[in-house]
């Protein structure tokens, strides 16, 4: 073979492999949610956006059924709770992969099309303690063992997502970057288990919350914005707030000896409401320079030309049932609306111009509820609370796209997302003669008031401990706000 010909062959090669690594861009598809869009639904719209990738939080049969004969890459997930039983018990784990395994996985083109088993949802995350830490690496070996057994370890691999701080520096220099020091030694177990079976690291990176969290990173150097400051790390430059964070963790796990470790960016994304700089057009500016500098193929300064093996946004809808403990945000990062429709315009790399829609979706009645002006609002306070404790009123906190609206506008939302939330009941809209059933959308501006999908799954709400109390903090601190209420 003539030499120019071998090195013409070599570069393409190069090219595919690394382009390849570059577009493998998926979405996280979580189903908090009290009225979740259907699953063929969902489908249909990661199909029409020619999203091939998506990761789950756990193995609803509704959603795996869904997704069968669909060809789309898919990571199912093992809840923390579960991780106690699949570390004690292998029989458990055998009968937890025959059951959301081995009864979906495609085969010859029908099934689904199963990639990775994520065991635990950020189970190393620092506020867990130690609640969940001691059962993840037990559980992986007996979920790989049972794959194994079935026949399936060469097509399915074992992951752990860890958490955005389960690595850090201190000095914020990523080059210092290494893992908590009470997770080091599972880190190291992790990572000898996941380079034994050719796994990769899973990890979320978190760029909205690093900006939160560290008064040295700028808006602007979070958004891939040209104009702002550097940060210098020895002789690397660092201009953007994600290759600042995922050199940190290579740094972390060069120091536990793990340097060439694969990365998968499990969760990256930015919400668009419940706080200060969680907006659409933030969300979307933060989005179009992500995937720009992906497809770059730069890579980082301390892995130049090795992106991630593949990304996974997060989120595909809002889902009004995730927990508020660490911020109202936590509700609003989806790149569609609870409904399916687009917030922003992002292209995945498959040439869409923009993003489509899901069609056809089946609404609840046009009608609110609001507060009747024509009664005495001396109690309306109360109610609202009451209403906040039961439903979804992150909107009108601080920053939220609800929050500028006037009293009793705000009493209006809340009162009218507990009348969605309960599926339109006319006593979900009484609150003791406080409230009125329109047919007038009462949205202002940009505060709209959902009307909720016609599917209801209101009889098996995914609870939390922490939502009831923050709820009530959330709207007392708001609406005390108003004179007219005291």
């Amino acid at each position: 073979m003539p030499p120019n010909l071998r090195l013409i062959i070599i570069f393409f090669f190069f090219f595919f492999v690394l382009a390849s690594r570059a577009r493998a861009i998926g979405v996280n598809w979580g189903t908090m949610a009290s009225h979740p869009l259907p699953p063929p639904k969902v489908v249909e719209l990661l199909k029409s956006n020619d999203i091939n990738k998506v990761k789950l939080f756990d193995a609803d049969p509704l959603v795996l059924q869904a997704l069968s004969g669909s060809n789309l890459g898919v990571t199912i997930g093992i809840p923390n709770a579960m991780l106690r039983s699949l570390n004690s018990s292998k029989k458990a784990a055998e009968s937890w992969v025959h059951d959301n395994v081995t009864r979906y996985i495609s085969n010859g083109g029908s099934g689904v099309r199963i990639e990775y088993v994520a065991v635990g949802d950020e189970p190393f995350l620092q506020s867990y303690g130690e609640q969940f830490k001691p059962f993840v690496i037990g559980a992986a070996i007996n979920i790989q063992t049972a794959l194994v057994r079935a026949n399936l370890d060469s097509k399915v691999k074992v992951v752990v997502p860890c958490s955005f701080d389960a690595f850090l520096s201190e000095s914020n220099l990523p080059s210092k970057g290494h893992f908590r020091a009470d997770l080091n030694k599972t880190m190291i177990q992790l990572l000898t288990f996941l380079n034994k079976h050719s796994s990769p690291f899973f990890v979320t990176i978190s760029p909205f919350l690093s900006l939160q969290q560290n008064k040295n990173i700028s808006l602007d150097f979070t958004l891939f914005k040209e104009t702002a400051k550097a940060h210098n790390d020895s002789h690397r430059t660092y201009k953007n707030s994600f290759d600042l964070s995922y050199d940190t963790l290579v740094a972390a796990l060069s120091t536990v000896g793990f340097s060439k470790m694969d990365i998968v960016v499990s969760q990256i994304g930015w919400p668009t409401d419940g706080a200060a700089n969680a907006n659409s057009s933030i969300a979307e500016t933060f989005l179009k320079g992500f995937m720009k500098h992906l497809h770059s193929k730069m890579g980082t300064p301390l892995r130049p030309h090795n992106p991630p093996v593949e990304t996974y946004i997060f989120s595909l809808l809002d889902e009004d049932q995730r927990s508020i403990a660490t911020g109202n945000f936590e509700r609003h990062w989806g790149l569609f609306t609870f409904d399916g429709q687009a917030k922003y315009h992002v292209d995945f790399g498959q040439g869409l111009k923009s993003l489509v829609n899901a069609q056809n979706v089946e609404y609840l009645s046009s009608k609110w509820c609001v507060v009747n002006n024509n009664i005495d609002l001396s109690n309306a306070t109360a109610s609202a609370l009451q209403a906040c404790n039961n439903a979804d009123c992150t909107a009108l906190s601080p920053g939220g796209s609800c929050s500028n609206i006037s009293w009793p506008g705000n009493i209006s939302y809340a009162f009218n997302s507990f009348y969605q939330q309960h599926d339109q009941s006319a006593d979900s809209c009484d609150f003791g003669g406080l409230g009125l059933i329109t047919t007038v959308d009462p949205s202002v501006g940009k505060c709209r008031f959902p009307v909720e999908l016609r599917t209801s799954h209101s009889d098996c709400l995914h609870s939390n401990a922490f939502v009831l109390p923050l709820m009530t903090f959330l709207m007392a601190t708001i609406l005390v706000s108003f004179p007219k209420l005291m």
